[in-house]
């Protein structure tokens, strides 16, 4: 572990340890002051064209997830983003795709910046920006919300996880759709959470494969809710919300074993018509659906597009890992990393992973044609960089 650092000495916030106070954090070391986002924004602004593609994309998604728009939604890319510069190449090489296959299918780029663990591990790129235990979380915020408005400026959607509920306060202003964990859909405080959120946000079946816990966050964060947060000066404060209508179940398998067969799909949409909820559910190909085997994700992949041949209506997107190059490597010490390959979980390579969408693309384009034709093919348009116009009717 590095050592502190000149900036940390600067921003630590020293204990009182006098007499009165021996009993008070006996288990923390320290405190360190954090820019807020006020600060953050006037550090790092936030251009016109960036705001505009975070708008539209979460419009676009919502017009999917209420069936107004019949692509199909492709959230995929690498399963957490340790190299900057590695992930803006990643998403140079998918601006091209989603030109290519726009009219049928809707692309997020998966961008991760935190990462649950089961024990410990390294937490992800905003928890330890540097991979060498030093934890220069604000430095982590600063690269994250550089890179999110890089990808926004460059027409490309962003996706991410919403864990920490601070950090979310950070990151929530800059991307398209979240999702909310396996380990954490049952959390109340991430329900709350959600409740408050400005996207649409997709709550994944409990790491056992329980559904109920997902449709309870889904019912729960529609409702208006009270609870403690901060302010964009940093303070704490009470945070009152209006509910999220827009949020839905993401499949992702439990214990083991797959949940996106036919039949368990038919179980599902059977429980969200009894509590009232719509039936739109996406599926995550990896974790315990792929038998956390990244290689047998397009296997998910076209048992989907199958179903969705057969006349599957609720199905309206999946998820992907995907890197430059597949498979993962370890962080080690010392140990200098290969570009491009993902440190946490196995990620199909980018060849696979243009194949891939673009087999989803000609499904989604023949279910198109057989229905009438592309529903949003009239009215969207996808922006460029260059100020150019692509027609989805093109």
């Amino acid at each position: 572990m590095s050592d502190k650092s000149d900036k940390d000495e600067k921003n630590e916030i020293r204990k009182d340890m006098s007499v009165d106070t021996k009993h008070i954090n006996t288990n923390i070391s320290s405190f360190f002051s954090l820019i807020n986002l006020k600060e953050i924004r006037r550090e790092i602004v936030q251009n016109e064209n960036s705001k505009r593609t975070i708008l539209r994309s979460r419009q676009e998604f919502i017009d999917v997830l209420n069936g107004k728009d019949d692509r199909f939604v492709v959230i995929t890319g690498p399963c957490s983003i340790h190299d900057i510069e590695a992930a803006e190449e990643y998403a140079l090489r998918l601006k091209k795709l989603i030109e290519k296959t726009h009219q049928h299918v809707l692309i997020f780029m998966r961008v991760y910046f935190e990462k649950p663990r089961t024990i410990v591990g390294w937490k992800g790129l905003i928890n330890d920006p540097n991979l060498d235990g030093s934890f220069q979380v604000e430095e982590g915020l600063k690269r994250s919300r550089k890179m999110l408005i890089n990808l926004s400026d460059e027409n490309v959607y962003a996706a991410t996880e919403m864990l920490d509920p601070i950090t979310a306060a950070y990151l929530a202003e800059l991307v398209g759709w979240a999702a909310i964990g396996a380990r954490t859909t049952e959390s109340q405080i991430h329900r709350e959470m959600v409740s408050g959120l400005s996207v649409p946000v997709g709550f994944k079946n409990g790491t056992n494969g329980n559904l109920d816990v997902a449709m309870n966050a889904m019912r729960s964060s529609a409702h208006a809710h009270r609870f403690l947060g901060i302010d964009d000066e940093g303070r704490a404060c009470i945070v009152k919300t209006s509910g999220n209508k827009h949020t839905h179940i993401v499949l992702r398998g439990g214990v083991g074993k797959p949940n996106y067969s036919n039949d368990k799909i038919s179980v599902l949409e059977g429980l969200l018509d009894e509590q009232g909820l719509a039936k739109r559910i996406m599926v995550d190909c990896s974790h315990d659906n792929s038998g956390k085997n990244h290689e047998r994700q397009k296997e998910v992949v076209r048992d989907i597009l199958k179903q969705k041949e057969n006349g599957n209506k609720s199905i309206f997107g999946i998820m992907l890992e995907s890197n430059l190059k597949p498979g993962n490597q370890k962080l080690e010490v010392g140990k200098k990393l290969e570009y491009g390959v993902s440190i946490t979980d196995k990620c199909i390579g980018w060849e696979e992973n243009e194949d891939i969408v673009c087999e989803i693309a000609d499904v989604i384009k023949g279910l198109q044609v057989s229905s009438g034709g592309n529903s949003s093919g009239d009215k969207l348009e996808l922006e460029t960089p260059k100020n150019t116009v692509v027609s989805k009717n093109l």
